[in-house]
């Protein structure tokens, strides 16, 4: 009798949900719907994720963004505010008074307008590198 060799199963197990590509589910989760499937509602609230897809069983709640969507908002907004701020200062230095009631006002609805489109691109982004947090009794 010869020896058998082990080999491990290195088959990649799928997942039940629907798989579409990488810049579909960003965009899909861009527009506030499951990047699986497109159909049903990612958030339930201003930020607070489903659980489950409503129409593909997609686990939503598992895809943990925690921090990335802030800064990725903070980056964005301060690559918009701080060119037009150093703009509008060097074109004729208006009084500080002037700046604030423009510049604060535009930074908080640019930050508060894209936090929840970005945490959605961040949550499809998540869920299609099936970066899915493993035991869902850790909420």
């Amino acid at each position: 009798m010869t020896p058998m060799r082990w080999q491990p199963d290195r088959s990649v197990a799928t997942n039940p949900w629907p798989h579409p590509p990488l810049v579909t589910a960003i965009g899909r989760g861009l527009m506030g719907r499951c990047p699986a499937c497109g159909e049903a509602h990612l958030f339930n609230g201003f930020l607070r994720v489903v659980t489950a897809c409503q129409n593909c069983d997609a686990p939503l709640g598992l895809a943990r963004a925690d921090d990335a969507p802030s800064y990725f908002t903070i980056l964005v907004t301060a690559h918009v505010v701080v060119p037009l701020l150093i703009i509008v200062d060097r074109m004729g230095q208006p009084p500080i008074w002037l700046m604030s009631s423009i510049f604060i006002p535009l930074t908080l609805v640019l930050a508060i307008g894209l936090l929840r489109p970005i945490k959605g691109g961040t949550v499809g982004l998540m869920l299609n590198l099936n970066m899915l947090k493993i035991d869902a009794a850790e909420t």
